[in-house]
């Protein structure tokens, strides 16, 4: 008896020692692929940009050329989208309920609108293009693999995981991303190696390729003591209260839009109008495409006071009304210049401020403290961590059930002083209120 008891239990070490080398194995060939399309795609995605950037800087009529821009990305969303129209929400509901398949089309045709948008002045980023095509490729291996249903789940949030390591060359962030971003209190750990192999071959192989990533630098970290921390704390509430402030605009915008202008192509040329309106009666085109330079003004100490406002503006309007790009960069945008505005007000450096905003913001508007204090720790060398830590947390908790993924599940509520039911998305929480 005891033979053949030791017998089976060895069997059964064996067999789960199989299963581990096996599964590993798979992981690991799965996301290198992922990785390595995602990387190629990647930086295909940010050359172009970076070529469209300067075509339109150097040639400013291009912006009257939007409203059109937004008719054709209209277009191709009415009758080629299939289903792809919903973006990152999409791949949220497809990775919660299995709903709303991920089509192979998403990741060209948001390829494609997102130049569009670039080219004639739309105030967005390209994280969300390179998450859906991360999703879009890993759906294809998927297909052509023919990976079960759990595993197919898995290989979508290394898509993701792929997309955003590449797309910012932050590949420890970007590991944690795709876990972080798909809910509220619940991080799916069981897809950290794909989304690990996935994140930094992507990011290697986008380097690869040549892109080299936007780096910004703290000139000086103030010392930690009593009342620095205090003012951390307070600034990154206002941090949070901003990231809601531009959420709550984008879905709003694009709730009127869906009630009032249901046809896509209207709705994406009188967007359009609208911004060259709102261009010209400020008299600044600051606030069109990424704003990538006004963040790094914004690091010198040489920006408008309410450049944030701007940029929430444009780029509440440009997502809410069907152009297509991302939106992490804008964030940076708006959480560099308030807090660079906000420095001199509460004698904190530059630099700093603008630091700690550019990453709060996106924490509380993503709903991702953990990434986005790996990611302050990937692009800014480790400098001021304790400082990061905290602002990424009271962003988070602050930010509240708000976000700028609608389809992003509250697992639990971030904290029992919210008082919110758990299990339900954003969007299902607000139309409920």
């Amino acid at each position: 008896m005891g033979y053949l008891t030791d017998k089976f239990f060895n069997h059964t070490v064996k067999a789960r020692h199989v299963t581990f080398i096996l599964t590993l194995s798979k992981w690991i060939l799965w996301g290198s692929i992922i990785g390595i399309v995602v990387g190629t795609t990647s930086a295909l995605l940010i050359n172009l940009n970076d070529f469209l950037t300067d075509v339109r800087e150097a040639n400013h009529f291009t912006l009257f050329f939007l409203p059109l821009g937004g008719i054709v990305i209209g277009y191709i969303y009415m009758y080629y989208g299939k289903g792809s129209r919903k973006g990152n929400d999409l791949i949220l509901e497809h990775i919660h309920h299995g709903q709303g398949e991920v089509p192979l089309r998403m990741g060209p045709i948001v390829f494609i609108c997102t130049f569009i948008t670039h080219l004639f002045g739309g105030s967005t980023g390209r994280e969300g293009a390179a998450i859906q095509m991360g999703a879009s490729i890993s759906e294809g291996v998927n297909r052509l693999l023919k990976i079960n249903k759990i595993d197919r789940r898995i290989l979508i949030i290394s898509g993701v995981s792929g997309g955003f390591g590449s797309a910012f060359g932050a590949p420890i962030a970007g590991t944690i991303f795709g876990m972080e971003a798909i809910s509220i209190g619940k991080t799916k750990y069981e897809a950290l190696i794909p989304c690990f192999v996935a994140s930094f071959v992507g990011h290697y192989v986008a380097t690869a390729w040549g892109i080299q990533h936007e780096h910004f630098t703290i000139k000086n970290i103030p010392d930690i003591n009593t009342i620095n921390l205090i003012k951390v704390v307070g600034l990154s509430i206002i941090f949070g209260f901003t990231s809601v402030v531009y959420s709550q605009l984008r879905h709003e915008i694009k709730t009127l839009s869906d009630k009032y202008l249901k046809n896509l192509m209207l709705r994406a040329f009188v967007g359009g109008i609208i911004l060259i309106g709102l261009t010209y009666l400020i008299g600044s085109r600051d606030y069109l495409g990424r704003g990538l330079p006004m963040v790094e003004r914004a690091f010198e100490g040489d920006v408008p006071t309410f450049a944030f406002l701007g940029k929430i503006v444009f780029t509440a309007i440009t997502m809410g009304t069907g152009f297509r790009g991302g939106e992490v960069i804008p964030l940076f945008f708006m959480g560099a210049t308030l807090g660079n505005t906000l420095s001199t007000i509460v004698g904190l450096p530059t630099s700093f401020l603008a630091a700690v905003g550019m990453i709060a913001v996106f924490s509380g508007a993503a709903n991702v403290p953990i990434s986005a204090f790996l990611f302050s720790l990937e692009i800014f060398d480790g400098q001021g961590m304790s400082y990061f830590f905290i602002a990424c947390l009271i962003s988070f908790i602050f930010s509240g059930h708000h976000g700028i993924y609608a389809a992003q599940k509250i697992y639990e509520p971030k904290s029992r002083m919210l008082n919110l039911p758990a299990g339900k998305s954003i969007k299902s929480i607000e139309e409920d209120q």
